[in-house]
């Protein structure tokens, strides 16, 4: 078997072992720790981290507008439940299909690149926010009042959704590091011309990580929304989400499948720790250590180990 094989093969293998790890983790956390709420929504800046990276770690296109896909999911999920009798899942599928089709929409943006992909990103999650929150609207989005969804609260069965969720991102991470397309995507980031010329279809394979990475959002979003089942339209289109994610993902490192979930799991935690308490702290070692990450570790907390020629999946 050529080397090449048995390199996809042996990252292949990787990819299953942390994702099982994951489910096994995950599974285990109420159990050893009772505060439910809590792991939630680490669980669900997990998920936003890693949807961001499949997108920015794979094609360096970063949006800094992502939070608009995670709340087209939260309305989409909870507006079905409000008019439909369909089975929570299936109205949390089809928030995830309002972000694919807004990703569609969007799709345009992805002629810009650099800042202006990020800032137009941002623009059009604005403008998602003024359209649901608009009083003009409250018999349609709820309006500044925000959405009821009581009758489905669930945390227990939300919580196992949200691990399904973040599962699947990693699954989808774990292939685009393990695979040939996850090659193509890795040539078309360095130098997309030269990739177009050697055959990779540049504009194909970046629309497609572009949905991917929003119905990741999107599906976050609905079972967020599943979890909480009230909510206002600052609670998801903040910009806080967004810009929670691309810390947490850079601070881990973007490109890998376990960076952007250490980020994640590292800072949330020390947020969990600090940040309620005692925000004023939290926000000077945070501070302190976006300067850091940015003056020695630009590639993340996980470069110290490529650098020493550890190979980190």
């Amino acid at each position: 078997m050529p080397d090449s094989q048995v390199s996809v093969l042996r990252r292949a293998r990787s990819g299953a072992i942390v994702v099982a790890l994951l489910a096994v983790v995950f599974t285990l956390l109420p159990h050893v720790y009772g505060n439910l709420t809590l792991l939630f929504t680490l669980m669900t800046f997990v998920v936003l981290a890693q949807g961001l990276n499949l997108l920015y770690g794979f094609t360096g296109y970063l949006p800094f507008g992502y939070v608009g896909f995670f709340g087209c999911g939260a309305y989409g999920t909870s507006l079905l439940v409000l008019h439909t009798h369909l089975p929570v899942l299936a109205c949390v599928a089809g928030g995830a299909g309002a972000s694919l089709l807004m990703a569609l929409v969007l799709g345009p943006l992805l002629r810009l690149s650099g800042a202006y992909f990020s800032i137009a990103s941002l623009a059009a999650s604005q403008i998602l926010y003024f359209v649901v929150s608009n009083p003009n609207l409250t018999d349609l989005t709820g309006g500044p009042y925000g959405l009821k969804i009581e009758r489905v609260f669930a945390p227990h069965a939300s919580y196992d959704a949200m691990l399904g969720v973040l599962l699947l991102a990693a699954a989808i991470a774990a292939y685009f590091r393990s695979s040939r397309f996850g090659l193509a995507l890795r040539a078309m980031k360095q130098d997309p011309i030269s990739a177009g010329m050697a055959g990779i279809d540049v504009v194909r394979l970046r629309l497609l990580v572009w949905l991917l990475s929003a119905m990741v959002a999107g599906l976050a979003g609905g079972v967020y929304a599943w979890n909480l089942s009230v909510f206002y339209p600052d609670a998801v289109f903040t910009l806080q989400m967004s810009v929670f994610a691309i810390v947490f993902a850079l601070f881990g490192g973007v490109g890998t499948v376990l960076g952007p979930m250490l980020g994640a799991a590292l800072l949330y935690t020390l947020y969990a720790a600090i940040g309620v308490s005692s925000p004023q702290y939290f926000q000077l070692i945070y501070g302190g250590l976006i300067v850091a990450l940015v003056l020695f570790l630009p590639r993340g907390v996980l470069s110290l180990f490529t650098r020493r020629g550890i190979d980190v999946y």
